[in-house]
């Protein structure tokens, strides 16, 4: 319920009032991805733009519509999806900030004790 009010009143809890009318208006809905985001271009296929289901945090849109939103190819995944290879791991957003970012052995926030560190910080004389 308060997720729904704030995105009427505040403007980086979803679209904007300029973003819903300009889609209301001129777009077409293309597809939407496995989280809700839905992606829109303009009738002649000049603007293409993603309203995202939650924050708007670009590292949520996956490779397959990145590639279309920025015409690297023509058709969206709906239309053409994309090959993924066998080794290829399933797109992840940008866990930075987040209690699941990555962190290398031997970083001070990687939960190591400082005592431990493999390394001595510069004390001056």
């Amino acid at each position: 319920m308060l997720k729904s009010i704030l995105r009427y009143i505040t403007w980086y809890h979803g679209q904007t009032l300029g973003t819903r009318l300009f889609t209301w208006r001129k777009g077409v809905k293309v597809g939407e991805d496995d989280q809700g985001n839905k992606y829109y271009e303009t009738r002649d296929g000049k603007r293409r733009w993603v309203c995202y289901h939650d924050a708007p945090e670009a590292s949520q849109v996956p490779p397959e519509w990145h590639g279309w939103l920025h015409f690297t190819w023509d058709q969206p995944p709906t239309k053409s999806p994309l090959v993924h290879r066998s080794w290829e791991k399933p797109h992840q957003e940008n866990l930075t900030g987040s209690p699941a970012a990555y962190t290398p052995s031997g970083s001070m926030t990687h939960g190591v004790k400082t005592e431990s560190r493999d390394y001595a910080a510069w004390q001056p004389e």
